[in-house]
């Protein structure tokens, strides 16, 4: 990824909103989403496009770690950006005002059960999303590089 480079914000237009104003505030607005509910730029290249996307994901902490859930509300399918990652697990990662690179992994099951109350006790809807669909819903671990 090259800052050159055209990106992508998401087609919905709430997100994309939301997403211009925290890049054009360094997160000024944005960063914190509703009171104690943080969000975080994440830009992955299009596994069929080659495009590079972004989008705003509420995020967690694990060490040094950040963490999102690939939940799209509970949908019966992954996010577009979940998938992105699977295929170039390569991002880039805005958290307020600091841009950095990172690599992004899948949580294992050993793992995802302490992250998934991490991020539940942010969001608790996320239990909720998970009862709606029979698919796993991912915790992603994004790894500064």
């Amino acid at each position: 990824m090259t800052a050159s480079e055209q990106v992508q914000d998401s087609p919905e237009g709430w997100v994309a909103d939301h997403i211009q104003r925290y890049v054009e505030t360094a997160g000024a607005e944005g960063h914190e989403w509703r009171p104690g509910v943080f969000t975080l730029l994440l830009t992955t290249r299009g596994r069929r496009s080659g495009q590079l996307r972004r989008t705003a994901l509420i995020y967690g902490r694990d060490g040094d770690d950040y963490l999102v859930v690939g939940s799209q509300g509970g949908a019966p399918q992954h996010p577009a950006w979940y998938l992105n990652l699977l295929a170039d697990p390569q991002a880039r990662v805005q958290v307020g005002a600091e841009t950095f690179a990172a690599r992004a992994r899948t949580a294992t099951a050993e793992e995802k059960p302490r992250m998934w109350r991490t991020m539940t006790a942010i969001w608790p809807a996320y239990d909720q999303y998970q009862a709606q669909t029979d698919r796993d819903i991912p915790v992603v671990v994004l790894e500064r590089v």
